[in-house]
């Protein structure tokens, strides 16, 4: 797997409180955090839609993977057969009495991944920018 983008924060905030939002797409959807829309229900085994500020006229079909509440959370999507696999994971580790790290990082892998990458934007900001939004909104 080729990482393509990956942000780091602490929050001043409880894992729980954190995992709350993380997992609430009217957040999502209601944020400046760098996501334009997302539809369906943000559970383990769950189908969502996303729409990214970095490509707003494309939809990205996903799966709500895995989910360890409220410390690790894997969502996959990509092609058929395996050619081109993205998986985004979002961490939260304890940091204290009422803080926690959040990570959230995008691997890629497949055949048709060195391709595929080449034609696709820079997701750091966007990533950075959403760390942000979830740290400010998690501290309000």
């Amino acid at each position: 797997m080729t990482t393509t983008a990956s942000t780091t924060t602490t929050i001043s905030a409880p894992p729980e409180h954190v995992w709350a939002l993380l997992t609430d797409a009217d957040w999502w959807n209601r944020a400046d955090n760098g996501v334009v829309d997302v539809s369906g229900t943000i559970r383990e085994g769950q189908k969502i839609k996303l729409v990214s500020e970095l490509d707003p006229k494309r939809g990205f079909a996903l799966r709500v993977a895995e989910v360890q509440a409220p410390r690790h959370m894997v969502w996959t999507g990509g092609m058929p057969l395996g050619l081109f696999t993205g998986r985004r994971t979002f961490t939260l580790e304890p940091a204290g009495d009422a803080a926690c790290t959040f990570t959230m990082a995008e691997a890629f892998s497949g055949l048709l991944a060195p391709l595929i990458l080449r034609s696709m934007p820079d997701f750091q900001a966007s990533f950075d920018q959403f760390a942000s939004a979830l740290k400010t909104d998690s501290e309000a």
